[in-house]
């Protein structure tokens, strides 16, 4: 069966109350995850301890912290503090981002992000098992540190976040799960298939595993609105936000359009690389129109074979009445 998690929105909103009250919405509505992600809002970790503070029972999750800002030992450490305050509700999710972020905004070299990223995995669950922690890699040697407090129970997963066949395979032979973001129904099979066979490299369980699968969502009664809110996302995404998400559209068979947003984007002409987002991409890969349209769009989704987890995110420009209006017309 698969159920819906909520992405919760980390641009413009006014307070960290705000995000809590999104989040006990979630929980009312029925949805089994709230998901936060770290961008250039508030950071992750301190956000979900006041969500876990004021929620009884849905789950909380990073989608994606990345691997570069912190050692993988201190997310290890996060993770089972993050696990204690939630009382079990944690799914971590781990990424390594992008050279815009990583290396642009807080001036980190982006090397080797997939191998970065599988050490990051087996070092976060040498943690979590609260053993010591002893690792010989590529760009980690760890020796001596073990936990002084109890081990979590139970251990919480650790997903990954991917675009590409690589890093989609390392997800599904190192972690417990998949983050997918911007994928389009055939697209999501082509990659569902880099994942299962990392899985078996692996050797690990399939049915232990979880692909979530996130979609830009905008439910409202002005149909043009939530159009518009979601087209100018997916163009930010694709023009705004490096490389990746323009290379990952282009491998799904719109190459000519992801090039021409990103051309605009970088032209300055924000308004015509939105416009660039046809009605078939736009209903390819989001959830947007009136209540009736995005619950018949939504269940297209939910019967791919392969994906576990709908993760329900929001446009970036869109208020909080737009969230929350989005938030009960998709509920579970």
């Amino acid at each position: 069966m698969t159920v819906r998690d909520i992405y919760l929105p980390v641009a413009a909103q006014p307070s960290v109350d705000a995000l809590v009250g999104m989040s006990q919405l979630a929980e009312d509505a029925g949805y089994e995850r709230v998901w936060l992600p770290e961008t250039w809002g508030r950071d992750a970790v301190t956000t979900l301890t006041s969500i876990a503070e004021h929620t009884d029972g849905v789950g909380i999750g990073t989608s994606v912290m990345n691997v570069y800002f912190r050692s993988p030992t201190l997310i290890g450490q996060t993770a089972v503090t993050l696990q204690e305050v939630s009382e079990g509700r944690l799914r971590m999710g781990v990424g390594p981002s992008g050279p815009i972020v990583i290396e642009g905004w807080h001036g980190v070299d982006f090397e080797r992000p997939l191998r970065r990223t599988r050490e990051t995995i087996e070092v976060v669950k040498q943690v979590l098992d609260g053993e010591t922690v002893n690792y010989d890699g590529d760009i980690f040697q760890l020796s001596g540190f073990r936990l002084r407090c109890d081990p979590p129970d139970p251990v919480p997963p650790v997903d990954a976040g991917g675009l590409g066949p690589k890093s989609v395979e390392l997800a599904g032979r190192f972690a417990d799960g998949w983050h997918a973001l911007l994928m389009t129904r055939a697209g999501l099979r082509d990659r569902l298939e880099d994942f299962e066979g990392g899985t078996a490299l692996g050797d690990r369980n399939r049915e232990d595993q979880r692909v979530t699968l996130s979609l830009p969502c905008c439910a409202l009664d002005d149909r043009e609105r939530a159009r518009d809110l979601t087209r100018q996302h997916v163009a930010f995404y694709i023009g705004g936000m490096g490389t990746y998400y323009r290379d990952a559209l282009a491998r799904q068979g719109y190459e000519d359009t992801a090039y021409e947003v990103a051309e605009k984007w970088a032209s300055g002409e924000q308004a015509a690389a939105t416009d660039a987002i046809g009605d078939d991409l736009l209903d390819a890969i989001a959830v947007a129109g009136t209540p009736e349209e995005c619950r018949e769009q939504i269940g297209r989704f939910e019967s791919l074979s392969g994906v576990d987890a709908l993760n329900v995110s929001f446009p970036r420009a869109a208020e909080r009445d737009d969230i929350e209006a989005t938030i009960d017309v998709l509920a579970p």
